[in-house]
Parts: C-alpha cells; sequence; structure tokens
C-alpha cells in the first residue's frame, strides 16, 4: 500500500521535522554569508597573515616567530602599561560616578529628573572625532579654555597635552566625559528593575539610605555591573580615537595603547603581520580579562 505524503509524514516525525526546518535555513542563509565573508574569513585571515612576514616583496610563512618578538618588543610592554592604568584608575572611576549618578537620577525627589538624564547622556552622542578634536582645542597649552579658567584663580599654565602625566590625566578625563553617562543609562534601567518591596521590606526593618545602597541595590545590579565593567575593560584595551586625536600616543609614548600600536604597526611601518599578532594578542588578553571580571563578580550558590 502506497502511502499519501501526509500519512508518509504522521508515519516519520523525524522527515517533516526536517522539511519545516529548509525553509528557515533558507532565510538564514544571506545572514551565514555576510557572517562568512565579513566576520570568520577576515578573522582565519588576520591569524593566518600573523604567521607571516614579508621578505623581499614576497610573504614567507614564519609560525609563531611574530607572537614570540611580542615578548621582545618595548612598545609592547608600554602600550600595556598604559592600557593598565586605564583599567585600574579610569575604569573604577567611571563606574563609580555611573553608579552614584544614577542612584541620585533615581530618586523620586529629584526635580526635572528627565532634564538631568539626557544632560548627562548627552555626550555619549557626540562622535569620537569630534569630542576629541574639542579637548584638544581645551587643553592647548596656549590660549586653551582650561588653562585660561585656572588662570584667573592664579595657577600656572599646565602643558596637558605634552607632558607624559598630565597627558594621561586629559586621557583619563575626556574618557570619563564621554562613557560615564552611556554606563549611567544602563546602570539606571537595572535600577528601575528592583522591586520596591524590597526597599520597603528594608525601610521597615530600620534601614537606612547606606545600608539600602550597599545591601539592595549593589548586590542586585551585580549583572549590570558586570555587563558594564566588561564593556568598559574592552573599551580600554581598544582604545584608539581619544589618544590618537589628542596626542598622537605621546608624549614619549605615555598614551600609547595596544591598537594605537597596532595602527602604526600596520598602517605607518606596513608590517601586516606582526600588527596582526598584535591584534590577537589584544583579543586573548580581552577574553582573559573578561572571562576574571565574570569569575569574580559571578554570583556564589
Amino acid at each position: 500500500m502506497t502511502l499519501s505524503p501526509a500519512g508518509a509524514a504522521r508515519r516519520n516525525p523525524r522527515a517533516l521535522g526536517h522539511k519545516l526546518q529548509r525553509p528557515g535555513l533558507y532565510f538564514a542563509l544571506p545572514a551565514l554569508a555576510l557572517f562568512a565573508i565579513f566576520f570568520a574569513y577576515p578573522l582565519a585571515s588576520s591569524f593566518w597573515q600573523s604567521m607571516t612576514k614579508t621578505v623581499g616583496g614576497e610573504t614567507v610563512f614564519v609560525g609563531l616567530d611574530q607572537y614570540a618578538r611580542l615578548f621582545l618588543d618595548p612598545l609592547i610592554g608600554k602600550s600595556l602599561f598604559n592600557a593598565g592604568i586605564l583599567l585600574v584608575v579610569q575604569v573604577p572611576l567611571m563606574m563609580s560616578l555611573a553608579v552614584v549618578l544614577a542612584y541620585l537620577l533615581n530618586q523620586s525627589w529629584l526635580r526635572f529628573r528627565g532634564g538631568f538624564r539626557v544632560l548627562h547622556f548627552l555626550p555619549a552622542v557626540t562622535t569620537l572625532v569630534a569630542y576629541s578634536v574639542v579637548f584638544r582645542v581645551m587643553l592647548a597649552t596656549d590660549g586653551g579654555a582650561v588653562n585660561q579658567l585656572i588662570g584667573l584663580l592664579g595657577i600656572a599654565p599646565v602643558d596637558w597635552l605634552n607632558n607624559e602625566t598630565w597627558a594621561r590625566v586629559a586621557l583619563i578625563a575626556s574618557i570619563t566625559w564621554r562613557w560615564t553617562g552611556y554606563n549611567m543609562v544602563i546602570i539606571l534601567a537595572g535600577l528601575q528593575a528592583i522591586p520596591e518591596e524590597l526597599y520597603e521590606a528594608a525601610r521597615l526593618d530600620g534601614a537606612g539610605r547606606r545600608a539600602i545602597f550597599f545591601r539592595i541595590v549593589i548586590p542586585q545590579l551585580r549583572p549590570v555591573l558586570l555587563f558594564t565593567s566588561i564593556t568598559s575593560t574592552i573599551g580600554a584595551l581598544q582604545l584608539f580615537d581619544e589618544n590618537f586625536i589628542l596626542t598622537g600616543g605621546g608624549p614619549s609614548d605615555a598614551t600609547l595603547t595596544p591598537v594605537l600600536y597596532l595602527y602604526k604597526v600596520g598602517f605607518r611601518q606596513f608590517d601586516f603581520g606582526y600588527a596582526s599578532a598584535i591584534g590577537w594578542m589584544i583579543v586573548a588578553l580581552t577574553a582573559v580579562i573578561a572571562f576574571v571580571q565574570f569569575r569574580l563578580t559571578r554570583e556564589k550558590p
């Protein structure tokens, strides 16, 4: 006896499932093709390029030599040291400001909360190049707005962009101004997701503002803080626009970061093999630091 297609499908549900999955695969093909062309292929190509070197106009396979070169390059160490300063100083400073601002802007007693939220978020919508140029003009040694302002207080002009210490301070200040509002909005969304019943129960138990903040707000914000800290860490390791425009990595490589060094090696020295190795080093460091952050901040069973 010959079964109809419907009967055969009922007898073989697995065949029916495969038949129903085909249209979904067809719809996914464009996305898969774009992923393969613009992500998978460049990723594999850069990894292969990191194990090659151009000698006499020809590409030569050198294995892990480019990665061994990383350990002998003093500028790699300097760029990682500068990135470490950002991770240790700028990221905690920015996260602390974002939490405090979000907590204040979430209070019901604060008037014009909407206006303040927009005001603090405005830096996040400015383009990286535009705000970096503005900071460069403001921090100019001669005639800069910041030096003119502190001059009114009787303080001598500061060479913000040509002194190693002050250049780092200027870079940290500009990044903090740009990204604090962005993280504040994310944390504010997390605050608004905390049930009001938790606050009421804490007040009934006699908890003050300090206890509520550290025993309810911070623990409830743990997933949000983990997300913002990881994205801020990635941003610090991949910093390029601000220091490229403000200082060009100087003075004396005081603001040189791994990505800026990658740019100089690849597009000024045209050593694309070594630049690819630097790129993969950044990827590995980012993954390791993100993993450590995740392990340290995860909820204990």
